[in-house]
């Protein structure tokens, strides 16, 4: 039995070592962590459970059969983060660059099925070169099996991608299909097919960074949700994250303590400037109402005329959306509304209450929206907070102008408790653009036109730009004083905790994709 047990702890050490010490000093040369190292930042102290350690790959091919290394270039298994379990991947650089094989891809769906089969989250932790060449379909396979599971697993427990290092080809549409994609500057990228392939297909020069580096798909594609500067920042951006979302699709948010007395929030009376064309910044409310102050933003530099993120309110998680007044006055466009659909439908999957702060003019005019399909992006806005069934608040702080106000949770579409405050304007369009059309003929008669327009216009203001004809009909359940905003939401929440709504029975909708 000793020289047994000697024999183990070689073949440990073996496999620990990955591809070995020189591989493991390139690998911080470039300024990345091992596949192990990440692990110990992402998950509690000693909850790592590896799994498969000393798998192989099975192939004989290209000189393969005498390069084996025990894991075959990943690690996988199971671990805590704020002691509750999830199922973790980790890709090894050291070994083959971390190409995918048959059996590197067998090990990752057998940790996302035990996963799904317990109802913990799956995390993976990217850093390849793609598939291993030398195994032709069978790597080839091993992705789409991965996808397989990525799409099955979907709403029914939660997924996160985090793009370590290179992140290509057919590598990209895993990490697509999660849930969430956090990503390191400068050493990371992610895209179909690089630059030299780009350059011989369309003449494009474009370096690795521009093409799909953390930035580029920050800000231009939406592709990441999270950047960081470096990779020990980025994993504790994962540990943090988790503190908001359940462990699976029947489970709830983890519930905080709060103690902190609850008072009125006397400089939100100043937020909404009297000039309801000038803008503000709608992140100052969302930071005030939420516990501590404390919001995460989901998709900061990507389509910023919109808000998402996680919060608390009296410990428990929500999810925010909010119309950002500071961006394009707020008006719904093609990337927000993907955005925000987005960020809905995660939140509905996984029993997270949704928060809605509106002031929104409408669509965005032009040739390039609607050419670019504002029409099917801007419904599917709509459709998901019309399938949405957790608990959905909306608060109207100034303008709800048109579609946008059906679209952003009104009452119409199963929002559950719809509040407005003094400033808000419920409206077909702006009063300006109303009066034009509704006394067209009035104004062109009149001796001094202007004088008309802007008599009307002061009519029209008066009468309709204000919440309380909504409120009439029902469409606004309360208008309430701006300082009071956080305990409404309080109480909205506590009411709606047993709120019970379910969707026809069918196979599933087919959203306008």
């Amino acid at each position: 039995m000793k020289d047994k047990i000697e024999l183990l702890k070689k073949n440990i050490e073996k496999a620990e070592l990955g591809g070995g010490k020189d591989k493991i000093d390139q690998q911080h040369k470039r300024g990345k962590l091992t596949a192990r190292e990440r692990l110990n930042i992402l998950l509690d102290e000693n909850s790592f459970n590896e799994i498969d350690k000393f798998v192989v790959h099975q192939s004989v091919d290209f000189g393969l059969d005498k390069q084996k290394y025990f894991g075959d270039g990943v690690v996988t298994g199971f671990g805590k983060i704020d002691g509750r379990d999830v199922a973790v991947f980790s890709q090894d650089f050291t070994v083959f660059g971390g190409a995918l094989s048959e059996m590197h891809a067998k090990k990752i769906c057998k940790i996302m099925d035990m996963a799904m089969k317990l109802g913990i989250p799956v995390i993976g932790l990217n850093d390849s070169g793609g598939a291993r060449i030398q195994e032709g379909v069978s790597s080839l396979g091993g992705y789409a099996d991965i996808f397989l599971r990525n799409t099955l697993a979907s709403g029914l427990i939660p997924q996160i991608s985090c793009v370590m290092g290179p992140c290509a080809g057919g590598a990209v549409y895993s990490p697509a299909i999660t849930d969430f994609i956090f990503i390191v500057r400068n050493t990371s990228y992610m895209f179909v097919t690089g630059p030299n392939v780009v350059k011989t297909v369309t003449h494009e020069d474009v370096s690795f960074e521009e093409l799909g580096g953390a930035d580029t798909h920050a800000t231009k594609s939406g592709v990441v949700h999270f950047t960081y500067d470096n990779e020990a920042q980025c994993l504790q951006g994962v540990r943090k994250f988790f503190s908001f979302i359940p462990q699976n699709c029947d489970d709830e948010p983890i519930q905080f303590n709060y103690d902190e007395e609850e008072i009125d929030l006397p400089e939100l009376l100043s937020i909404v400037p009297d000039n309801p064309n000038k803008p503000y910044d709608m992140k100052v409310l969302i930071t005030k109402i939420l516990d501590y102050n404390e919001f995460f933003e989901v998709h900061e530099a990507y389509a910023q005329n919109i808000i998402v993120g996680f919060g608390r309110i009296r410990g428990r998680s929500v999810g925010i959306v909010a119309n950002q007044p500071a961006v394009l006055a707020g008006v719904l466009d093609i990337n927000s509304s993907i955005k925000g659909a987005r960020f809905v439908r995660f939140c509905d999957a996984f029993n997270i209450p949704l928060i809605v702060f509106e002031d929104v003019p409408g669509f965005m005019p032009g040739t390039d929206q609607e050419w670019g399909g504002i029409i099917r992006n801007g419904a599917k806005l709509l459709y998901a907070f019309c399938e949405a069934t957790v608990p959905k608040i909306t608060v109207i702080t100034r303008k709800a102008y048109g579609g946008a106000y059906d679209v952003m949770n009104s009452k119409h579409i199963r929002g559950d408790f719809n509040f407005a405050w003094p400033s808000a304007e419920i409206a077909v369009m702006g009063p300006k653009g109303a009066v034009e059309i509704i006394f067209k003929k009035d104004i062109k008669k009149a001796k001094d036109s202007e004088v008309e327009l802007e008599k009307k216009l002061n009519d029209y203001i008066e009468k309709f730009a204000n919440p309380y004809i909504a409120a009439e009909k029902g469409f606004i359940d309360e208008v309430i004083f701006p300082n009071e905003t956080r305990k409404k939401l309080i109480k909205a929440l506590e009411l709606t905790r047993t709120k019970v709504d379910k969707n026809p029975r069918k196979k599933h909708g087919n959203i306008p994709l």
